[in-house]
């Protein structure tokens, strides 16, 4: 699977490593105009070092879903167009402004993912990615929800975190049932456990289905 215009594998203390060109966010290794895409820190990242087909050619616009302090949206506003970046979470939304302040093309948003009505009036429609971190229960509803936000052959990649929906259930049986939900709205393309970088962790593509 190629990597998106704008991302490289790049030598880094003797080992190939994933990296963008972009202001230094997180304390990672730099070279240059180049910076490691640390796919311990990034489910993304390990989305890509796994070699799965996100369809992703870089100048994409999308809707970051998660976005936290901004580890791994800074990497994807380094190679995408347009990138909105939701995060509920006060005390990290304000480091995603800072990082947004070199990145012209990356609007912070302090909403809820659950509730993409207060946003939708600022998203703008047709996207080319919907890229979904979040920690919560119900993560399957949240992909669903902001379903709207997606042009029709558009993808879905989530990082879908078992302990978030129920930390006493197998996280295999948990993926299953998360899974099952998707596919109501979204045809998955392809999953991938993520336990080399990331413990319990599903990585899933996906499309939307015809509504």
């Amino acid at each position: 699977m190629s990597l998106p215009d704008g991302v490289e594998r790049r030598s880094f203390d003797g080992g190939e490593r994933l990296a963008t060109r972009g202001e230094p966010v997180y304390g990672e290794p730099t070279d240059g105009p180049w910076r490691v895409w640390d796919a311990g820190r990034s489910k993304l990242g390990a989305i890509l070092e796994l070699g799965l087909d996100t369809g992703l050619v870089g100048g994409e616009s999308g809707l970051y879903l998660g976005a936290a302090s901004g580890t791994t949206v800074s990497h994807v506003a380094d190679f995408a167009g347009p990138t909105y970046a939701v995060e509920f979470a006060p005390r990290p939304a304000r480091d995603l402004v800072d990082v947004a302040a070199s990145r012209s093309n990356l609007f912070p948003l302090l909403k809820d993912a659950r509730r993409p009505e207060t946003y939708a009036h600022v998203v703008e429609s047709d996207l080319d990615v919907l890229i979904q971190d979040v920690a919560t229960r119900g993560q399957a509803d949240v992909a669903v929800r902001n379903r709207q936000f997606l042009r029709s052959d558009g993808r879905l990649l989530a990082a879908i975190k078992a302990r978030s929906e129920d930390v006493t259930r197998d996280p295999a049986a948990v993926f299953d049932d998360v899974l099952d939900d998707l596919r109501g709205a979204y045809e998955v393309l392809e999953t991938a456990r993520l336990d080399r970088y990331h413990d319990d962790h599903l990585a899933v593509v996906a499309r939307p289905r015809d509504e």
